[in-house]
C-alpha cells in the first residue's frame, strides 16, 4: 500500500481518490476551496422574494455513454434515477423543428430520429444518412487536422445549423468551424452507436434533477471518509518537492503524487519545484481555452421539453435553455447556455434578455455565470498533455491526452486511470 497525495477535489481528483481508496492506498485528498466539485459545483442564486435557489454554476448535461461516470455515481451510493432525468435525445427548437430519438435500441433509434427529423427535406435527411453511413463504414476515424465544418461538409444547411452546429458546441464546447473532426466522432460513435449504462440508450440525455455539483461530491465526500481517505478542504498547496523516497507536498511524504487541479495550477507547482517536466509545462501552456456562460432567469413559461435547442447567432448568443421547473427549480425558471463565447458577462445576459424577448419570453435576470476557461479548445490535431508527468507524478483532469472532449466523463477516465498506473 502506498500513500498517495491528490491534489484537487474536481471530478476527476474525486474518481482518483475513490478508485485508488479502492484499490487500497493510502489517500490524502487536498483541495484549496471549501467545495467539492471543481466546476461542477453548486451556487446559491438570490431570487426576488429574498429566498436562496440552489443551481449549479453551469448547466450540466450526461448522456447514457457515460459509463465510468455514471458507475463510479452508482459506487458513491447515488440513486441514479432519483438524480437524473433520463429522456431520449432531442435537439429541436421552440418551433418544434429538428430531432427526436425514439427510444429504440441504437443505432436504429439514430436513424429513425433522422427520418422522422421535423422541418427536414428528403434532401436534408439523405445528405445526413449518407454521411452517417461513411463515417460508420471508416470506422468513425478521419485525419487528426480535419474540422467538424469539413468533415460534414457534405450535410445540408439546414442539418449543419439545427444538429451538427448545437451538437458540437455541446459536446466539444468548440464552434464546428475549428472543432476537431476526430474527437467528435468519437463522440458520435459512443452516442450513437455505442452501448449506454444498465440498458440505457448511449444518445440519451441525462438531466440533473438536483444540485449535481452538490450531489456527487458530497456522496464521495462520505464515501471516502467512510473508506479511511483523509480530506483536506481549504488547503492551497505551495510546494512540490521530488526525493528519494518519493514525493513531498509542503513538506509532506508520499508516495505519489496527483495533480488533479486546474493545468494553470499544475503549470505552477511544476515551475516551482524544479521537476524536469518542461515538455508536460509547454504542451500544457499551448492548450487554449472556451468559455461557458450559464443565465440564469426568471419569469419563463413552461417549455415543452426540459431542454430546447435555439437558432444562435448576432445578439442570439445561446445555443440552448432549460426549462429547471421540470428539473426541481420553482416555476420560470430557465437556464440559457452560451457555449464558446468571447463576450463579458454584461454582454450575454443583455443579449440572451433580447433572445428570450424574440421568442415572446419576458423575463427577468437571476444570476450569470461565466466560466472564462470552461474547457479546452478542442481543435484539430491539438496535442494534450500526458498524464504521467515524472516518476510516481501523475496529472488528471478532463484536458489530459485522451479521446474524450472535456466533458465529466473525460474528467472521470483520466482519475481512473491514474489509479490504474499508481504502484501497488
Amino acid at each position: 500500500m502506498s500513500r498517495v497525495a491528490i491534489v484537487g477535489a474536481g471530478w476527476a481528483g474525486l474518481a482518483a481518490a475513490v478508485a485508488a481508496t479502492e484499490r487500497g492506498h493510502e489517500v490524502t485528498l487536498i483541495e484549496a476551496t471549501r467545495t467539492l466539485g471543481g466546476r461542477a459545483r453548486t451556487l446559491a442564486v438570490p431570487m426576488p422574494d429574498g429566498s436562496e435557489l440552489l443551481l449549479d454554476n453551469g448547466q450540466h448535461i450526461m448522456i447514457g455513454a457515460y459509463l465510468e461516470t455514471l458507475a463510479l455515481m452508482e459506487k458513491v451510493g447515488i440513486e441514479l434515477h432519483a438524480a437524473l432525468l433520463r429522456l431520449p435525445l432531442v435537439l429541436r427548437d421552440a418551433q418544434g423543428e429538428g430531432m427526436a430519438l425514439p427510444a429504440w435500441p441504437a443505432p436504429w433509434d439514430a436513424a429513425a430520429g433522422i427520418l422522422g427529423a421535423r422541418g427536414w427535406s428528403w434532401a436534408d435527411k439523405l445528405s445526413l444518412l449518407r454521411a452517417a453511413a461513411g463515417w460508420q463504414l471508416a470506422r468513425f476515424q478521419c485525419p487528426p487536422q480535419l474540422s467538424v465544418a469539413e468533415l460534414t461538409r457534405g450535410v445540408s444547411q439546414r442539418v449543419r445549423e439545427q444538429l451538427i452546429e448545437p451538437l458540437c458546441v455541446a459536446a466539444l464546447n468548440t464552434p464546428a468551424q475549428r472543432s476537431s473532426a476526430q474527437v467528435f466522432l468519437r463522440v458520435l460513435r459512443d452516442a450513437l452507436f455505442g452501448r449506454g449504462y444498465r440498458g440505457w440508450g448511449g444518445s440519451n440525455l441525462l438531466l440533473p434533477k438536483q444540485e449535481l455539483g452538490r450531489v456527487f461530491p458530497e456522496a464521495a465526500q462520505a464515501w471516502l471518509a467512510a473508506h479511511g481517505a483523509a480530506l483536506r478542504l481549504g488547503q492551497r498547496v505551495h510546494a512540490l518537492t521530488r526525493d528519494d523516497a518519493g514525493w513531498r507536498v509542503d513538506g509532506e511524504a508520499f508516495d505519489a503524487v496527483v495533480l488533479a487541479t486546474p493545468p494553470a495550477d499544475a503549470v505552477r507547482l511544476l515551475q516551482a519545484s524544479e521537476v524536469a517536466a518542461a515538455d508536460w509545462i509547454a504542451c500544457t501552456q499551448g492548450l487554449s481555452y472556451e468559455a461557458i456562460a450559464t443565465v440564469y432567469v426568471t419569469g419563463g413559461p413552461r417549455l415543452t421539453l426540459p431542454m430546447l435547442a435555439l437558432a444562435s447567432g448576432p445578439g442570439a448568443p445561446a445555443q440552448f435553455v432549460f426549462d429547471r421547473s421540470q428539473l426541481g427549480a420553482p416555476a420560470g425558471v430557465l437556464a440559457f447556455v452560451v457555449s464558446a463565447s468571447p463576450a463579458g458577462r454584461e454582454e450575454i445576459e443583455r443579449d440572451v434578455l433580447a433572445q428570450a424577448a424574440s421568442l415572446g419570453w419576458q423575463v427577468r435576470p437571476l444570476q450569470t455565470v461565466v466560466e472564462k476557461r470552461a474547457t479546452f479548445a478542442c481543435l484539430p490535431g491539438l496535442r494534450r498533455p500526458p498524464i504521467a508527468i515524472a516518476p510516481g507524478l501523475w496529472a488528471c483532469g478532463d484536458y489530459v491526452d485522451g479521446p474524450h472532449p472535456a466533458t465529466l466523463e473525460g474528467a472521470v477516465r483520466a482519475g481512473l486511470a491514474v489509479a490504474e498506473r499508481l504502484a501497488p
